[in-house]
């Protein structure tokens, strides 16, 4: 079920990881093979196994 929320995901979409609010908004870079790279605003570049978090998508920035 994961892999397939995550398949959604395409390059520009706003997500937040839900087990590091720390770590702020990130910007889908890519979404290759359920490998998720994502540019957090206060972690950097981040690449993410699909099979493993559910990231959840932001509508709009709300920083």
């Amino acid at each position: 079920m994961m892999d397939e929320l995550n398949s959604l995901l395409e390059p520009g979409m706003l997500v937040r990881h839900p087990d590091a609010p720390d770590w702020g908004l990130g910007q889908v870079q890519s979404n290759i093979n359920g490998k998720i790279t994502v540019n957090f605003e206060h972690q950097g570049k981040v690449t993410i196994n699909g099979s493993n978090v559910i990231l959840r998508i932001e509508i709009g920035d709300r920083t």
